[in-house]
């Protein structure tokens, strides 16, 4: 039997008080999983925003799909917005689904890694994050270049992959810098030396890239 987490958000500490949204998400997600015979496990965020993947029951279930503990089939949402309210997030989540085998479902969107028709829909999400890291990509390599014609050091940023940089300038718009570094690094992404990100070398790259823009 498929066994999913059914994640459940609410954004304030007023409707984590009196649990307005959670039943109804909750009835949203056992109706679609009754209609596939599918098993859930409950995960819910209460009184925390979509603004930051770095969420303590958030976490906790990612961490649970892990392949070296994985006891579930994946993680399945009423709304995209409880999951992310940011299309190039949930393209990072929807990347690490497909590289660790598990299935990622927003049911009002109908994206759903397990059926070719939710695979399509996810596949169209993720190019419209691609779009945004390029256009992202585009000004920091403009600020990049800048920079180097007015003298200024640019270090070991320069030798980052601008993907890298991309991805890290996105993510720090609605991440911590733990939570930042946490996400480079689930998603195989290196620094110029080809190490592992920490909150140090999050902070010095960011700030790096930021003394570029013109």
């Amino acid at each position: 039997m498929t066994t999913m987490i059914g994640y459940l958000r609410v954004s304030t500490e007023d409707q984590a008080r009196s649990g307005l949204g959670l039943e109804a998400q909750r009835d949203i997600i056992q109706r679609y999983a009754d209609a596939h015979g599918w098993g859930i496990v409950w995960y819910e965020d209460q009184g925390v925003s979509a603004k930051s993947l770095n969420r303590p029951q958030l976490q906790a279930a990612l961490c649970r799909l892990h392949p070296l503990r994985r006891d579930v089939d994946g993680i399945v949402v009423a709304k995209l917005d409880r999951l992310s309210r940011s299309v190039v997030d949930f393209a990072g989540v929807l990347g690490v689904a497909r590289t660790r085998g598990w299935a990622l479902v927003a049911i009002d969107l109908g994206v759903d890694t397990s059926s070719p028709t939710g695979e399509l829909v996810a596949n169209l999400m993720m190019s419209v994050a691609q779009w945004e890291r390029r256009v992202i990509g585009e000004r920091t390599s403009a600020a990049m270049q800048a920079a180097k014609r007015q003298g200024r050091h640019m270090g070991r940023v320069s030798m980052l992959p601008a993907a890298t940089a991309d991805r890290l300038v996105a993510l720090r718009r609605t991440h911590t810098l733990a939570a930042t570094a946490t996400q480079l690094n689930s998603e195989g992404r290196v620094t110029a030396t080809g190490s592992t990100w920490t909150v140090g070398t999050v902070a010095a790259v960011h700030k790096r890239l930021n003394q570029t823009m013109p």
